[in-house]
C-alpha cells in the first residue's frame, strides 16, 4: 500500500462509461476508504458539470484533487463550448506540465452526447473503440463485465448497472452505492 507521510493511501473505486442505443451512461460506486477502513458509503463521485450540465464526469482517486480537476475542466469547458474532446485534452496538458496540477492523484472519466474519454495526470485523453472504458480499483472487472453484457439487448444504463454490481462484488474498494447519470447520445 502507498503512503503518504504517516498516513495510508486513499483507496479505490469505480467508474464505468456504457454508450450504447443512443444514450451515454457514466456510474460510478460510493465507497471511500483509507487503508483497510471504509470512511464513506455514499460518496458522490459522478455528477454532471459545464454549462447546462451536458458533462457528465466521474473520478477516480483523491477527493480534494478531483474537485480540482473538474473546476479546472469546467473552466476549459467555458473557453471551448461544446468542445469536449478539446478541453478534456488542453485539461490534460495543463495537468502534465503545471507544477501544482502534476502532483494530483486522480483519473477522470467524461461524457458528452459525442464521445466518452478517459483523462489522466500522464496527459493521455483516451477514447473507448467499443463505448465502454472503467477506472479505478474495480474497473477491469466492471469493464468485463460491461463487455459481456454489450451484445445483449441490455439497455446502457443496465449494462452499466450490472457491471458496478459485479465489480462491488469482486472489489473491497467498491461497493453497490451507485450513482447514475445517463445523456443523450448522438
Amino acid at each position: 500500500m502507498a503512503e503518504n507521510g504517516n498516513l495510508p493511501a486513499w483507496h479505490g473505486t469505480t467508474i464505468i462509461t456504457v454508450r450504447k442505443g443512443g444514450k451515454a451512461v457514466v456510474a460510478g460506486d460510493g465507497q471511500v476508504s483509507i487503508g483497510d477502513t471504509v470512511i464513506k458509503h455514499s460518496a458522490r463521485k459522478v455528477r454532471r458539470i459545464g454549462s447546462g450540465d451536458r458533462v457528465i464526469a466521474g473520478f477516480a482517486g483523491a477527493t480534494a484533487d478531483a474537485f480540482a480537476l473538474f473546476d479546472r475542466l469546467e473552466k476549459k469547458l467555458e473557453q471551448y463550448p461544446d468542445q469536449l474532446t478539446r478541453a478534456a485534452v488542453e485539461l490534460a496538458k495543463d495537468w502534465r506540465t503545471d507544477r501544482a496540477l502534476r502532483n494530483l492523484q486522480a483519473m477522470m472519466i467524461v461524457a458528452d452526447s459525442k464521445v466518452s474519454l478517459v483523462v489522466t495526470g500522464n496527459g493521455d485523453v483516451l477514447e473507448p473503440e467499443d463505448g465502454i472504458i472503467a477506472i479505478g480499483s474495480g474497473g477491469n472487472y466492471a469493464l468485463a463485465a460491461a463487455r459481456a453484457l454489450a451484445d445483449t439487448g441490455t439497455d446502457a444504463e443496465e449494462i452499466a448497472r450490472k457491471a458496478m454490481k459485479i465489480a462491488s462484488e469482486i472489489c473491497v474498494y467498491t461497493n453497490d452505492k451507485i450513482t447514475v447519470e445517463t445523456i443523450d447520445a448522438e
